[in-house]
């Protein structure tokens, strides 16, 4: 029954934990507990579907529904085989298992971990139906999520499929794209209230524009999505869907301030111009073939500004070089601005000259990150981090 509250996992990055409890409060989630790169809470089929669509800093939506501890091979097996996996799958439907594993003394890689579930999952629907499930990479009816943790199993369904972060705006990318849960995440941890304008002054493909458009505009991430694995669920209920989807569109909110970026790459400027096309939000988003190091600031009002600096392919001039300059345009240019940065070159960050506010310990593709804040006003004092 969709009015029966069950329990759900919430994936997402490292440091990321707070503001995805504190989007799942908002949204009326229960029983919400923050973990390690996740949060787990409790909601109904519809809250489900709802998580999917809404969620900034989700990069999956799991539904846990079976747990246990084993000692050996055997027992993990059988654990798997008695379970009900009729009430989830036909038996000529198609599967595909996803595993992670930490710390086992049975299993010591994932791979054999997903093929001994698969064997009891076959076992069973062959040895009651005569028929078994197939395996499927790319399109199947069920994605099963399971998590060992020393000796204990976790299995769960994976509602959303293809991770959260793939909005469905994104067509034309970058060498190094800007992951756009990465970017939400750093939108609402940044503390910007909406009520003044925004710059992205090395936009790329205008990835932090975008998803800043939807936040100032209290759209949901994922109504352009194309599809959703709970789609394929035995209790898929259509009606409902629409029902929550069309609830999260009328929540749509005005916004009068201004978005806006600049890109030293012409290529890039117009990649941005055709990512915002796509994403179809009726806002003002300006970007411009610029060069933010011979910009400035023409006024005093409030600014924030959000920096992700290109990757050493895309820039000629030596790395510490670029990031004093930032420091120095920031300082002299953009007064008045809440500046954020993004960067995963911990030693150039002395070079920018500026005291931090805020140092923030996050994870961009893998390399150990850092987000920096700097508050510019008269009078800001270079500093020798």
């Amino acid at each position: 029954m969709s009015n029966q509250n069950f329990k759900m996992i919430a994936k997402t990055f490292y440091g990321f934990e707070d503001i995805l409890a504190e989007e799942l409060l908002a949204l009326g989630a229960q029983k919400i507990i923050k973990g390690n790169r996740n949060v787990s809470f409790f909601g109904d089929r519809g809250f489900l579907y709802k998580s999917n669509l809404c969620l900034r800093t989700a990069l999956k939506i799991l539904k846990p529904v079976c747990e246990f501890r084993f000692k050996d091979i055997n027992e993990y097996y059988n654990n798997i085989y008695n379970f009900k996996w009729e009430d989830y799958l036909d038996p000529m439907g198609s599967f595909l298992i996803n595993s992670v594993v930490f710390q086992s003394d049975v299993f010591n890689n994932s791979k054999f971990t997903s093929l001994k579930a698969k064997d009891a999952i076959a076992d069973r629907f062959r040895d009651k139906f005569k028929n078994r499930p197939s395996i499927n990479s790319f399109n199947p009816e069920l994605r099963i999520e399971i998590h060992v943790n020393k000796n204990f199993c976790t299995i769960s369904l994976d509602s959303s499929g293809e991770s959260l972060h793939k909005r469905g705006y994104k067509k034309y990318s970058s060498a190094a794209p800007l992951n756009e849960v990465l970017a939400a995440g750093i939108i609402l941890m940044s503390g910007w209230d909406k009520k003044s304008d925004l710059l992205d002054p090395m936009c790329g493909t205008g990835t932090f524009l975008i998803e800043a458009s939807m936040i100032a505009k209290n759209i949901a991430p994922n109504l352009n999505r194309l599809s959703f694995a709970f789609e394929k669920w035995k209790d898929w209920d259509n009606e409902l869907f629409e029902i929550i989807e069309e609830s999260v569109r009328n929540k749509e909110t005005d916004f009068v301030y201004k978005l806006y970026g600049f890109d030293i790459s012409n290529a890039m400027v117009k990649k941005a111009e055709k990512n915002i096309e796509v994403s179809d939000i009726d806002i003002d988003i300006e970007v411009v073939k610029k060069d933010f190091l011979n910009s400035k600031k023409t006024d005093e009002d409030k600014l924030h500004i959000l920096i992700n600096p290109p990757y050493n392919k895309r820039i000629s001039a030596d790395v510490d070089e670029l990031y004093k300059k930032i420091g120095d345009t920031l300082k002299n240019n953009y007064l008045y601005s809440d500046v954020w940065i993004l960067t995963a070159n911990l030693e150039a960050i002395k070079s920018i000259g500026l005291r931090t506010s805020k140092k923030i310990k996050l994870f961009n593709s893998n390399l150990e990150s850092r987000l920096l804040n700097y508050i510019i006003y008269p009078g800001t004092k270079k500093n020798k981090n």
